[in-house]
């Protein structure tokens, strides 16, 4: 009987021993497997974190860019500034006649030709003369047939066999008659039609054999050795102009050539309608320019030599104020400065801006005050005006290398 019971009580503690294990090998294996899932779970995160920062960081760099405008820029330098005031006319020829018909007949002689230059005084075409010489015939036979009854009443007169109211009344026709005479023989120069000016035939109007009626016209001449321009130049430019100042002109039909002028007359009237003078340059024909040429015109009214200048491209228009952008640490800066003589490229600064400054002309348009900027390009300054400062710090240098 005790051998029954030892026996029937080892194989229950050897029972809860094993269930024991089990349930901790489950505990262990549980734990091991959370801790699994958790380092499963934490892996694929670390890929989405990665992609959500280079996103972050990419509306930043963006955001950035967006920030940065790209600019043109050019440095503020020395040079010597002409200022003019431009603009354009029309070349016209001050001396200029229409030839016209002073007594009517048929046209039989052309002696000229368009194209021709002809003088004054010279006979251009011929009028059928025959009628106006009968015309002086006739008035010549009555002028002799009045001045031999004057003789013959002047004889009688002064032997008092005339009365002298008779006598007077002689003299009066006689008078008459040669003025008319006078007038026959200027109807038969009429037939000779004469240049009045010197100058070139521009137009001839009529054919030979036509009838011409009186007072028709029949050539136009122009005198093209002198020419005048005449400017309508608004009236702030009124204290500017003077007879005398020296004018440059360039036209279509010759690029590339500068024909030079000087102001001949400015009106002291200013057209209340336009607000504006004229004011009339005259130029030498040269053998080149013809009347009607359409020409650009510069009127140079004064020169200033080594003067701080920016280019008229960074000014910035319509702002009340001369101003433009500065370049300062990589920002654009809206600064205002002093404008001195301004023209077709440069404006002289004499307040704002030092020498050596960057201000911005291309892209100003979408600045704003301490905007940061992007500078596209390497300022410098063009060959001619490399050159001129070249020149300029070169004789100062020979200056001060003498004064030593």
């Amino acid at each position: 009987m005790s051998t029954n019971l030892v026996v029937g009580r080892t194989p229950s503690l050897g029972l809860g021993r094993r269930a024991g294990r089990a349930v901790l090998l489950a505990a262990v294996l549980a734990a091991l497997s959370a801790c699994g899932g958790q380092q499963a779970s934490a892996e694929p995160e670390a890929p989405a974190q990665a992609a959500a920062d280079a996103k972050a960081d990419g509306k930043d760099g963006k955001k950035k860019a967006a920030q940065t405008v790209p600019v043109e820029v050019a440095e503020v330098a020395r040079r010597s500034l002409a200022a003019s005031y431009s603009g354009t006319a029309t070349l016209d020829a001050p001396n200029e006649a229409q030839v016209v018909a002073k007594t009517s007949g048929v046209l039989l002689t052309l002696m000229a030709e368009e194209g021709d230059r002809v003088r004054a005084g010279q006979v251009l075409a011929k009028i059928d003369p025959e009628r106006a010489r009968l015309e002086v015939r006739r008035a010549e036979a009555a002028l002799r047939k009045l001045e031999a009854e004057f003789n013959r009443s002047k004889e009688l007169f002064e032997r008092k066999l005339i009365a002298a109211d008779a006598h007077e009344r002689l003299r009066f026709d006689l008078d008459t008659q040669r003025a008319a005479y006078d007038i026959a023989r200027l109807e038969l120069s009429y037939t000779n039609i004469e240049a009045p000016i010197s100058g070139v035939i521009a137009r001839r109007l009529v054919k030979q054999g036509n009838l011409i009626p009186l007072n028709a016209p029949l050539f136009q001449i122009v005198d093209t050795d002198a020419l005048e321009a005449v400017l309508n130049v608004p009236e702030r430019e009124l204290a500017t102009m003077q007879a005398g100042l020296p004018v440059s002109m360039q036209v279509d039909a010759m690029p590339g050539r500068k024909f030079t002028g000087t102001i001949d007359r400015v009106s002291p009237v200013v057209d209340s309608g336009s607000g504006t003078f004229r004011v009339t340059a005259a130029f030498d024909a040269e053998n080149a320019l013809k009347p009607g040429m359409f020409g650009r015109i510069e009127v140079v009214y004064d020169r200033r030599e080594d003067v701080l200048t920016v280019p008229r491209a960074a000014l910035l228009e319509g702002e009340g104020e001369a101003a433009v952008f500065a370049v300062h640490e990589g920002k654009a800066v809206r600064t205002g400065i002093a404008l001195g003589h301004v023209n077709g490229r440069y404006a002289e600064v004499r307040g704002g801006l030092s020498e050596g400054d960057q201000v911005v002309t291309v892209g100003k348009v979408t600045l704003r005050d301490g905007v940061e900027v992007d500078v596209v390009n390497v300022p410098k300054l063009p060959a001619s005006d490399a050159a001129q400062i070249a020149q300029s710090a070169a004789t100062a240098t020979a200056a001060a290398a003498t004064s030593e």
